[in-house]
């Protein structure tokens, strides 16, 4: 493999470095430094989204005839490298890279003309509907029911941990359509569920850092006899979980490299601004170095193992159980990154700033830095189980990448 940039992609690195330059404002910055959990408020996720549509760069990863750029899996790479480096907003994963693949694969031409251009240009916000109390990571084991009314479903059940649900126009939706298949994965069906409908019900789920309006991110949502059209199901009636897996290879393959680089680099920063328990700056314990070290080569490693994988998109293929390397190995990455920031920060990490966002006229007790970092790290403690936990992973690989 030829790590090295063509002039083409040098070039092509500069036009996106500018254009992040000159659209990216303070403001965005400012949230983007603060935030404890990868999301700034709405209307800056929005706002930055609608700028990247504007652009035509807002879904790099679809297929160029629904709205994607074409580039090649360098220039996607380049481009995530460039919104890492900068610290752009994190856009929402639920259309753009989740729910859109689907439409695409399996949706009817009419569903594809009603979602895909609203996606693309975030005038429709999106949730997942997968996860409910008692079935997580045995997802197959859900019980919210849609019961066949003619022309249309009646849905009764609860779902959970559901990311800005309380922001939603659209979810997505597993629900059982049989109870009686003779296994649990074919009586599940996938439909997307307009969230103004009568009977629906968001709820927060209040965490640690408190009911903050602009970083409240998980719910419970309840369906109370909640009508959905059979035109908003997505292929086959008893289909749903082949489609659900086809989502979640797009959810667990994302880019970690580029981002854990980043990370790594204001961990850096940081420990040369923190010091140690004797006198020094952290960045100059050797122990600690080494720890630093260690993470930066497990980094680049990963990188490479993207690049691979990318490159294979770009030939047609789906990432299939590969997608599970990058998700576990990425996570992992996450969780430690974050456990080093709390140790950098030392006793500045324990006061309890519940608004990382705020401005206020009472100066915080210690450096801004570290406002985001203990929250960050709880935050993180989430990523080796959302998308399937880190031990299903293991399981998915054993079976279909080792054959085992």
């Amino acid at each position: 493999m030829d790590l090295a940039f063509s002039p083409e992609d040098i070039a092509f690195q500069k036009e996106v470095r500018e254009y992040i330059e000159s659209n990216l404002d303070d403001e965005m910055k400012r949230l983007g430094k603060q935030s404890k959990n990868g999301y700034i408020n709405k209307e800056g996720m929005v706002r930055w989204h609608k700028t990247l549509a504007a652009k035509g760069w807002a879904a790099p990863h679809w297929p160029k005839e629904y709205g994607g750029t074409g580039w090649s899996p360098t220039q996607k790479y380049i481009y995530d490298l460039e919104c890492a480096r900068a610290g752009t907003p994190t856009l929402s994963p639920m259309g753009v890279r989740m729910v859109a693949p689907v439409i695409m694969a399996f949706g009817t031409d009419e569903q594809k003309k009603q979602h895909l251009p609203s996606i693309l240009n975030c005038d429709k916000w999106w949730c997942q509907g997968y996860s409910e109390p008692g079935s997580g990571s045995d997802l197959a084991s859900l019980q919210m029911r849609a019961e066949d009314k003619g022309d249309h479903y009646l849905c009764n059940g609860t779902k959970i941990w559901t990311t800005h649900a309380q922001w939603a126009d659209w979810m997505f939706c597993l629900v059982r359509t049989d109870p009686n298949a003779p296994k649990r994965q074919l009586g599940i069906s996938f439909i997307l569920i307009d969230m103004k409908t009568p009977g629906i019900t968001v709820k927060p789920i209040v965490t640690l850092d408190g009911p903050v309006d602009d970083e409240q991110e998980i719910n419970e949502v309840f369906f109370d006899d909640v009508k959905v059209p059979k035109t908003n199901r997505i292929g086959e009636e008893g289909k749903g979980w082949t489609y659900a897996k086809y989502l979640l290879e797009f959810e667990r393959g994302n880019t970690y490299a580029p981002g854990l680089k980043r990370g790594i680099r204001k961990l850096r920063t940081i420990a040369s601004a923190e010091v140690d328990g004797r006198g020094g700056a952290m960045i100059d314990d050797p122990d600690f170095q080494a720890k630093i070290n260690d993470l930066e080569i497990q980094a680049t490693a990963l990188e490479f193992t993207e690049l691979r994988i990318f490159a294979e998109l770009a030939g047609g293929q789906n990432p299939g159980a590969k997608s599970s390397i990058l998700k576990t190995r990425g996570s992992e990455m996450q969780q430690r990154l974050s456990e080093l920031l709390v140790e950098a920060v030392g006793n500045y990490a324990q006061p309890f700033v519940q608004d990382t966002f705020s401005i206020s006229n009472e100066p915080r007790p210690g450096p801004d830095h570290a406002a985001p970092v203990a929250p960050a790290y709880f935050n993180y403690r989430k990523a080796s189980i959302y998308a399937g936990s880190n031990e299903i992973q293991r399981n998915i690989m054993s079976k279909l990448v080792l054959g085992l």
